[in-house]
C-alpha cells in the first residue's frame, strides 16, 4: 500500500479504457496538467497543446476531479456537467493526455491542506517533473493554494497559462453552460470545438411520436448533465456504431393534453422500424430550430414537424 492510499483511501485512480487502480509511483512522472476540465472546452485544450509543446519525450497527465468539487461543499448549487466522466476522459486523451488521474473528491480529500495536496500527491505519489495549470487555479482546504504558493515549490516547475478568450470573454465551463441552458448551442458548439452531447439510455414514452409517423428515441438517465432550453434542434442521434442526423425536441410537449415533465427527443430522419429501448444512446445538438409552441391541434403540428425535419436535414 503507497503512501497515498494510506493517506486517503481510494484517492487516486489512473483511468484509461477502465479503472485499473492505483499505479506504481515508478509509473507516474512527467507533465502534469491540473484542471477540473468540464467540458474540455477550447481553453482546456489550449493548456493540453501547451503540454505538449513543453513535454517533448515525457508523458502527459491530466489531474481531474470527480465529482464536482461543488457537489460536496454545496450540493444544492452543484453545476450541471458540460461532459460525463467517461466522455471527459475520451476527449482528454484526444487532445493530447497519455494518461487521465481522477481524483476521488470527498470532504477528507476537500480538507487537505495546500502543502498536503503539493507533498503527498505532486511530489511523493505522482513525481511531476512539471504542473501546468490555468491563471485561475486553486488547491487545498478552502481554495487557500495558488498559482504562487504552486510557482514557490522547487520540486517541479511550474507553468501557468491564461485563460483563452473568445469576444473578449475568457472561455469557461459556466459561460458555456449558460449559453447551453440559453438554447444557444452554436456558441457552445464554438467554445467546445465540437456539439454539445446528452448521454443516456433509450426509455420508454408515450410513444405518441410512432403513432404519428414520427417515432422518437427518449433520452433517459441523464440527470446531472446540461439540457439545452426548450426547443427543437437538428443534430445527431447515435446509438453503438450508428449515427444518424435527427430533429430533436426537448420540453412538454405542450400540444398534446395533460401533464408531463421536460423530455428530450431525437427523431432519427429517415430511418423506420427502429428499436432503440434500453440502449446506451447520444443525441448531439448542432443548430436551434425555433422554440416551443403549441399548437391549435394535430394537422398545425404535423405540417410544422415536417418543416423542422426538412431544416434539420
Amino acid at each position: 500500500v503507497n503512501d497515498l492510499m494510506t493517506f486517503f483511501p481510494d484517492t487516486l485512480l489512473l483511468i484509461e479504457d477502465r479503472v485499473i487502480g492505483m499505479p506504481d509511483a515508478g509509473d507516474w512522472g512527467g507533465f502534469y496538467v491540473e484542471y477540473n476540465f468540464d467540458g474540455v472546452h477550447k481553453g482546456h485544450q489550449q493548456i493540453l497543446n501547451r503540454a505538449k509543446a513543453l513535454a517533448g519525450d515525457e508523458k502527459i497527465v491530466a489531474l481531474t476531479f470527480d465529482p464536482h468539487p461543488v457537489s460536496i461543499f454545496a450540493p444544492d448549487r452543484a453545476p450541471t456537467l458540460l461532459t460525463i466522466l467517461s466522455d471527459k476522459i475520451e476527449l482528454l486523451k484526444i487532445h493530447n493526455a497519455d494518461q487521465v488521474a481522477v481524483i476521488k473528491f470527498t470532504k477528507e480529500f476537500a480538507a487537505m491542506s495546500p502543502e498536503d495536496f503539493v507533498n503527498k500527491v505532486l511530489v511523493e505519489q505522482l513525481k511531476a517533473s512539471t504542473v501546468i495549470v490555468g491563471a485561475n487555479f486553486t488547491y487545498g482546504f478552502k481554495a487557500a493554494g495558488n498559482v504562487d504558493s504552486l510557482a514557490k515549490h522547487p520540486e517541479f516547475e511550474t507553468v501557468v497559462l491564461d485563460l483563452q478568450a473568445d469576444n473578449d470573454e475568457n472561455i469557461s465551463s459556466t459561460r458555456i453552460r449558460k449559453a447551453i441552458v440559453d438554447g444557444n448551442v452554436e456558441s457552445a458548439r464554438e467554445m467546445l470545438t465540437r456539439p454539445h452531447r446528452l448521454d443516456g439510455i433509450v426509455v420508454h414514452g408515450e410513444k405518441r411520436g410512432r403513432e404519428i409517423g414520427y417515432p422518437t428515441a427518449n433520452l433517459g438517465n441523464i440527470d446531472g448533465q446540461t439540457i439545452p432550453a426548450d426547443g427543437v434542434y437538428a443534430g445527431w442521434l447515435t446509438v453503438g456504431i450508428d449515427r444518424w442526423p435527427a430533429a430533436i425536441s426537448i420540453g412538454t410537449n405542450p400540444t398534446f393534453e395533460g401533464v408531463r415533465g421536460r423530455q428530450v427527443e431525437a427523431y432519427a430522419l429517415d430511418q423506420v422500424d427502429l428499436d432503440l429501448y434500453t440502449k446506451p444512446a447520444t443525441i448531439e445538438f448542432g443548430w436551434r430550430l425555433r422554440d416551443t409552441l403549441k399548437f391549435d391541434g394535430l394537422e398545425p403540428l404535423l405540417q410544422q414537424m415536417a418543416k423542422d425535419c426538412l431544416e434539420a436535414r
